[in-house]
């Protein structure tokens, strides 16, 4: 406790003494009250910086401490992001309440002095020095689109918000159709199929349980909201996120949420599904419809109709598309983009490692023949002509896209157990998600013309 709040807490014992006995409650909640309020101001006497370095060698609880930042965020109390310097370190105003929560989730951290911080700050701002500031200033409001019947592991943004300690809402197509999103600043969009083929799992899946519970209930979504087709309810909800992120929306998405929503924008107004997946064939002419404009990050892609065959089109580099890249080999590299000259890239790619282990998805990673001009790609595998980690803007708000499925299980499958992430606290694939997470919370600095 400092010089001042020990003087503050002296004066309100005094006055406590004197108190009539029917004051000494209340005199005694006061007390309380500046006690807790004073452990959130900076002790400034000594100490100036909580530091939580983001490296390799001195960070063993990497996710968590992006909930730590968050958390400091939601007390009121910014944080610097220290882009490429020791791994994107952050470091914010010494309050004990921080603190605690840092050991209490074993997050390593430093308290340093001013003239330490000033001196990281000046080394920072040596032009020749690959390095920024950004102020993280307010905690954003976090919404994942799921399905309310699933789990947190299902999906691997909400495995590591959960595990982060991070607070999200889930929302579906009521709350979307709705206009809930209004009240939120970013999105996630689960393992979502937007073109209303239901995962293209028919072929292998049909007769399965929960694979006609999920038809059943899309298909009850769909007629509540006024629609004959799934894909058409899919469709409205695309534009409703779409419109969410030209209103300066932040936009994250994994797995076949990705090209699935393109290719649902680009179909606006074309039936893309055949027979199995809404009961009348598909338009003949349906691939000379699409209209690329509509799209994201995708231009001149093919699609793949067959029911038999599970693959959208040929935006994903997968197996079914001819993808051989072996386990041991199938690695992708993040970018090192200029801390000072492309900020937004280079938060979303803050990382301890730039060459992260691959991972597979329904929709695995991209097919950089089929990417606009004026999409960024962060993360690619240059062998099989692919981007991993890709990101663009669109009206006033973002995206960002991720291709696969869970970052530390290679090759997931219907029913395998769900990453403990206890055991990877320092992932370097979740890393990127949670960068996305916090990316919302920077104060923003004029778009460069």
């Amino acid at each position: 406790m400092s010089c001042t709040d020990f003087t503050v807490l002296h004066s309100f014992t005094f006055i406590h003494v004197k108190q009539a006995p029917l004051r000494q409650k209340l005199t005694a909640a006061l007390v309380f009250l500046v006690f807790i309020l004073s452990s959130l101001v900076p002790r400034t006497t000594y100490a100036a910086k909580i530091f939580i370095p983001m490296d390799a060698e001195h960070q063993s609880q990497h996710l968590k401490a992006y909930g730590v930042t968050y958390a400091a965020l939601q007390l009121g109390v910014p944080a610097d992001w220290l882009l490429n310097y020791r791994g994107g370190s952050f470091a914010m105003d010494d309050v004990d309440a921080i603190e605690r929560l840092c050991k209490l989730r074993g997050v390593d951290f430093e308290v340093i002095s001013d003239d330490q911080y000033n001196g990281i700050l000046t080394q920072i701002a040596n032009p020749d020095f690959n390095a920024d500031v950004i102020k993280l200033e307010k905690a954003p409001r976090i919404a994942v689109y799921t399905p309310p019947n699933k789990l947190p592991w299902d999906d691997a943004v909400t495995l590591v918000l959960s595990y982060a300690q991070i607070p999200f809402d889930k929302l579906y197509d009521d709350e979307l159709l709705g206009d809930k999103l209004a009240n939120y600043d970013w999105l996630h969009l689960h393992h979502e199929d937007f073109t209303g083929q239901f995962g293209k799992f028919w072929a292998g899946q049909h007769n399965m349980a929960w694979y006609q519970e999920e038809v059943r209930t899309n298909e009850a979504m769909a007629a509540k909201h006024g629609f004959r087709k799934v894909a058409q309810l899919k469709l409205a909800v695309a534009k409703k996120i779409r419109d969410f992120v030209a209103g300066g929306g932040y936009l994250f998405a994994m797995c076949s949420a990705t090209d699935t929503y393109d290719i649902a924008l680009a179909a606006d107004g074309t039936d893309i599904c055949e027979t199995p997946f809404d009961g009348d064939p598909m338009d003949p002419n349906a691939q000379q419809k699409l209209n690329y404009n509509n799209c994201f990050a995708f231009k001149n892609f093919s699609l793949n109709t067959s029911p038999y065959i599970y693959e959208y089109s040929d935006i994903d580099n997968s197996p079914e598309n001819g993808r051989m890249v072996p386990m041991d080999i199938d690695y992708f590299s993040l970018f090192t983009f200029s801390a000072k000259f492309d900020p937004v890239p280079a938060m979303l790619c803050q990382n301890h490692t730039t060459t992260i282990k691959g991972f597979m998805g329904q929709t695995t990673a991209f097919n950089d023949a089929v990417i606009k001009t004026n999409v960024t790609i962060m993360g690619e595998y240059k062998p099989a002509h692919e981007a991993k980690y890709i990101h663009g803007e669109y009206g006033k708000g973002t995206w960002t896209f991720y291709g696969g499925h869970d970052p530390e299980d290679y090759q997931h499958a219907i029913g395998d157990p769900h990453t403990d992430l206890s055991l990877h606290p320092s992932s370097p694939g979740y890393r990127l998600i949670l960068n996305n997470v916090l990316f919302p919370a920077a104060k923003k600095k004029p778009r460069k013309t």
